[in-house]
């Protein structure tokens, strides 16, 4: 295959609020590799994953927005650790998810795959793909032709595994022995007898040795990180924040888990200009959601309540950094924070550089989803896909003038589905509790459906409908189709498939324990 085509590097961010990068705005730290990759291509402003991992990761890998009917399931999650109780044995555990789970059938495209038969050798290192746990099968199915890293997203909330695949392979971890992965909520966080290899050093080696194996062809690396998902933890705060004495320890801990993701994004860059490849690799920087305070502490940062003193709530008091004190201002300013479709839990970062063929410093407020991407490699590659929702942006990184764009883009919560359209109005829907265990809803039932323009209004202020509603009702008719004529197909609820085993409650949920 020509060299014509670049290398692809995808970097994808867990739970990385916009407002946590200081080319977006960030004050008290700083990211400069991350920065250096907006200095050097193209910054996105209104970008758009949706509320929470499991989603988003199906999204990227299939195309679509994860408001339709029956595209996959949420599988099983911290099943894995059934392995080292000894409840399951392997085949066993393989077996239960193969059945659980819907598979890829013949001919469906991934992210992967159409890369994959663009020629590309493709890997994918870290947090590994979809639901709440997975299969080599799977993944190999969905076009990678090397993985490492978790099969369990419920594992990952641990930095310190037992063991990890390789290409289906278990590769234990010496010195990691805690069979919850360290996680600091369920293991004394003080005993680091437990914790010998910290899982994002496993994940830059293997980084590495993937794109120096594969150097001289066209490769595709997929990155999905951990960080800086909770529950906090890292075992050396960053020197230069011991001794801010604005951050609490939980927030230098916090702020070190963002910088070493930083500084993972900077080992790259340098290896790909060492090899001489960077001028011929395109690097993606992207979040799965938007930001989430796992800092929260008694009078800052508070989650459920206004500094105040009042609850909060998904129709008119949502997390707000004036009224509930984050101190970080990782949403930038926007409404909400993940697992809600305030702006503040599903706008993500965005970042592209390429060299030579986006421009250096380029800032776009073209609309984007992050189920573009594959449509994006698709194109760039020249391949048909069909069926999907995305749109290529790869004419906005050329900086054409009659760029394709989205007249909306669709994403989901846990409490309804919402549409952002290109002229920034945004419509949102939050189903009452008492009509969350139906299996179909539609308009007729009593809903909260909310009007905001977002582009003059980020922060969802002012709430529109009155005014408006006649656009109210189109917008209504748009997204209930986008949700295949059910609006619980916008929620997680429909999506949950239904053996015995551990599925996360709703608390587990907005606890952040997933």
């Amino acid at each position: 295959m020509s060299r014509q085509l670049p290398n692809i590097v995808y970097i994808y961010a867990d739970d990385l609020g916009m407002g946590m990068l200081s080319c977006y705005g960030q004050k008290i730290i700083e990211t400069p590799n991350i920065d250096r990759l907006a200095e050097r291509g193209m910054r996105f402003t209104r970008a758009y994953g949706t509320s929470f991992c499991a989603p988003a990761r199906a999204s990227l890998m299939c195309g679509i927005h994860d408001a339709h009917a029956g595209s996959w399931t949420y599988t099983p999650g911290n099943i894995y650790k059934k392995l080292s109780i000894g409840e399951l044995s392997f085949s066993d555990l393989q077996e239960l998810l193969y059945n659980t789970g819907i598979e890829a059938q013949a001919g469906e495209e991934f992210l992967g795959n159409v890369a994959q038969k663009a020629g590309y050798q493709t890997g994918q290192i870290g947090k590994l793909e979809w639901g709440f746990s997975t299969t080599a099968r799977s993944i190999s199915d969905h076009g990678w032709d090397y993985h490492y890293g978790y099969y369990d997203h419920m594992r990952c909330h641990g930095f310190y595994p037992p063991f990890l695949f390789e290409n289906g392979e278990m590769v234990e971890i010496p010195g990691n022995t805690d069979v919850h992965c360290g996680n600091p909520e369920l293991t004394d966080p003080s005993d680091m007898s437990c914790r010998q290899i910290y899982s994002q050093d496993l994940f830059d080696e293997k980084i590495k040795s993937f794109i120096d194996e594969n150097k001289k062809v066209p490769f595709f690396l997929y990155h999905p990180s951990q960080l800086p998902h909770g529950p906090i933890f890292y075992p050396d705060v960053y020197p230069h924040l011991q001794h801010l004495e604005e951050l609490t320890e939980n927030e230098k801990q916090y702020a070190s888990m963002v910088l070493r993701l930083d500084e993972t994004v900077g080992k790259i860059v340098k290896q790909l200009e060492d090899l001489g490849l960077l001028e011929t690799t395109m690097i993606i920087f992207a979040s799965d959601n938007g930001h989430e305070t796992y800092y929260k502490e008694e009078g800052r940062s508070l989650r459920d309540q206004t500094l105040a003193g009042d609850k909060t709530n998904e129709i008119n008091q949502p997390f707000r950094t004036k009224t509930c004190g984050d101190i970080f201002n990782g949403n930038a300013g926007m409404a909400g924070l993940k697992f809600t479709n305030w702006d503040g839990g599903c706008r993500i970062p965005f970042i592209v550089s390429w060299p030579g063929q986006v421009e250096e410093g380029a800032v776009t407020n073209k609309l984007i989803a992050n189920y573009d991407t594959l449509s994006t490699i698709a194109d760039l590659t020249q391949s048909s896909v069909s069926n999907k929702d995305g749109i290529s942006f790869l004419s906005i990184l050329q900086g054409k003038q009659d760029a394709k764009e989205h007249e909306y883009v669709v994403f989901t919560c846990r409490y309804g589905p919402a549409l952002v359209t290109k002229e920034g109005w945004k419509l949102r829907i939050v189903i009452p509790d008492k009509l969350l265990n139906q299996t179909r809803v539609t308009y007729e039932e009593e809903l909260n459906i909310l009007l905001y323009h977002v582009g003059e209004d980020p922060a969802e202020e002012h709430e529109l409908s009155g005014l408006y509603p006649n656009l109210t009702k189109e917008l209504r008719g748009i997204l209930l189709k986008e949700c295949d004529g059910n609006l619980m197909n916008g929620t997680p609820g429909s999506h949950f498939a239904s053996p015995d085993y551990y599925v996360p409650t709703f608390n587990e949920v907005m606890e952040g324990k997933i």
